[in-house]
């Protein structure tokens, strides 16, 4: 993959968005790299975590898997990882160690050498923020390296709210193309990443299984529920700013039925698991 890093978020909402992240993903892809992990030689499993932020997905996934494990998170953001490094390490599912350790790097330049070595490579909250080219890349790189990859907590385009707002579908559909507007000379995938991954890691002969893993926010997690739902509208209006107009009256409708308890938002997400061809 070629071009600058995408990655790279505040501390602070990595941390808000954490919980509600653990919930979301898909279990049913968790059993499925289990099974197929099972086979495999002794020895600790190397993991490859792609935008690894402080290390979320290392801490929710190393002790769903038995085994001694190794982790290399990768991000281009020097703090994240100091937190990651920071932090206790994981346990597997067994008790068995995990260790960790991190490297600073532009994500889009890895290739299949980087990977090499890996039983599975990891990122979440990534695929959305790729271009075409990288995205492809991506799948070569995995499939190159003959790893699987378990990719979480995609945007899906998708927003529910309850009680609906005559609002809501202009600010998803504004909140979409933003998405996918042009960075300088990238232009995201946005919420067409999952499809766009899953064809091209099935063009390099990998089996891929897609599963739902919506964020479902509501008085559980209100200030989740806030930040997200400031950060739609603001986003939705800087891509089409007639919005403006109404959104003032819409952001006050929705503070009261949040802090009221009544607003409940279904956030759509997609996780992706790649298998590479099982050896003959």
């Amino acid at each position: 993959m070629s071009g600058p890093d995408p990655s790279g978020y505040a501390p602070a909402w990595l941390a808000l968005r954490e919980p509600a992240d653990a919930e979301a993903r898909s279990a049913d892809l968790v059993a499925e790299v289990r099974g197929r992990l099972a086979g495999r030689a002794p020895g600790p499993l190397l993991v490859r975590d792609l935008g690894s932020g402080t290390g979320a997905m290392a801490r929710w996934l190393a002790g769903r898997l038995p085994g001694p494990q190794h982790w290399v998170l990768y991000d281009r953001d020097p703090e994240l990882l100091a937190r990651a490094a920071a932090a206790a390490p994981p346990r597997a599912a067994d008790g068995s160690p995990v260790g960790l350790e991190v490297r600073e790097a532009d994500l889009t330049a890895l290739g299949a050498p980087d990977l090499a070595g890996a039983g599975l490579v990891t990122a979440s909250a990534l695929l959305d923020l790729l271009t075409a080219e990288e995205v492809a890349g991506l799948a070569a790189a995995c499939t190159g390296a003959g790893c699987a990859a378990l990719i979480t907590l995609s945007v899906a385009g998708r927003v529910e709210l309850d009680p609906a707002d005559p609002l809501d579908a202009g600010l998803q559909a504004a909140f979409n193309a933003h998405q996918r507007r042009a960075c300088g000379d990238r232009r995201p995938l946005g919420p067409d990443a999952p499809g766009a991954a899953a064809r091209a890691f099935r063009e390099h002969g990998a089996e891929v299984l897609l599963r739902p893993s919506p964020w479902r926010l509501g008085p559980a997690r209100p200030e989740l529920l806030r930040v997200w739902l400031h950060g739609w509208v603001a986003a939705a209006v800087e891509q089409a700013p007639a919005l403006a107009a109404g959104a003032a009256g819409y952001l006050a409708r929705r503070t009261g039925q949040r802090e009221s308890g009544r607003l409940h938002a279904t956030v759509h997400h997609t996780d992706l698991l790649a298998l590479p061809p099982e050896p003959s």
